[in-house]
């Protein structure tokens, strides 16, 4: 299940404390003028959280990053769409790509639409910037988990001590506090594992097909300063913080609600060896004051 993530806490700059990750994020603060490279305040962060790869400095250092589709179609007959706003939230991350100088050696993306339009949207700025780009590929273990296969199979179990859940899983646009009340009693089912059947992909599996995902970039990275990007979802994204980190499942999956759409997570790499080193930026959103670019479905 573990190989090719790193295991074990002395080799995960664990000896950053929590008050210098404080400081580290209150500096950032001030320069961006509240634009969180982290969308975690300091106060909350886990001490699992708080680590920091014990590679800065050092050349031969690998990056992945990790982007979230844009904003789907929620409510939609089609989730898996991407909205007006969708595209250009995936326009904007490309071009604060592009400005900052990333070059990517390979860029890979999950089979689904909102995932691959993404990520054409945001390399098309590479193009029109003169730089070259790779060719996407695509590898369906960064698909995001079957969230409509979770709730087929979970929901009719939860009807006792909720009968309206049905009524309120179908109008989500409708009440989506209670959407996301139900949501979360669901996928808090599918976490624990109990309710599994054979045409559900459980969690066990999800995770393990996503570090099947990760080792194969792994695998393919001969260069080791090679810069990925992976345009996928806020499950999966969970799933690898979960890996990383081994923060508890229930945990991470709190976060998922937090994972802005065309945000920016990090991963450096060395070897075999990988480490979060950044989670959730919106940055690129953020500076451009317009509050309603920042969306988290």
């Amino acid at each position: 299940m573990n190989r090719g993530v790193r295991d074990d806490a002395q080799h995960t700059g664990a000896n950053l404390r929590l008050p210098a990750a404080k400081h580290l994020v209150g500096r950032r603060i001030g320069q961006f003028k509240r634009a969180y490279v982290f969308s975690l305040t300091a106060s909350r962060l886990t001490p699992n959280l708080a680590r920091l790869s014990t590679y800065r400095g050092i050349a031969d250092v690998g990056s992945i990053y990790l982007i979230r589709h844009g904003q789907a179609s929620f409510g939609a007959d089609d989730y898996d769409v991407l909205s007006p706003l969708g595209e250009r939230q995936a326009q904007i991350v490309g071009q604060h790509l592009v400005d900052l100088g990333v070059c990517f050696d390979r860029c890979v993306s999950g089979d689904l639409t909102r995932q691959q339009d993404t990520a054409r949207h945001a390399l098309e700025q590479f193009s029109a910037a003169g730089l070259a780009r790779p060719t996407l590929e695509v590898d369906a273990a960064f698909n995001e988990f079957d969230a409509f296969g979770v709730l087929k199979a979970l929901l009719p179990g939860l009807l006792p001590d909720e009968p309206h859940a049905v009524a309120a899983m179908t109008d989500a646009a409708h009440d989506p506090v209670e959407f996301q009340r139900i949501f979360d009693l669901i996928v808090a089912r599918w976490l624990s594992g109990t309710w599994d059947t054979p045409e559900l992909e459980s969690w066990l599996a999800f995770v393990e097909r996503v570090q099947g995902g990760l080792n194969r970039l792994l695998d393919h990275a001969h260069d080791t300063q090679h810069t990925i990007a992976v345009f996928t979802s806020g499950g999966t994204i969970t799933a690898l913080l979960h890996l990383l980190t081994r923060i508890p499942a229930n945990d991470a999956f709190k976060l998922t609600w937090q994972i802005a759409n065309t945000s920016l997570s990090r991963l450096k790499f060395q070897g075999r060896e990988v480490t979060l080193a950044s989670f959730n930026s919106h940055v690129h959103l953020q500076l451009l004051k317009t509050p309603s670019l920042i969306t988290y479905r």
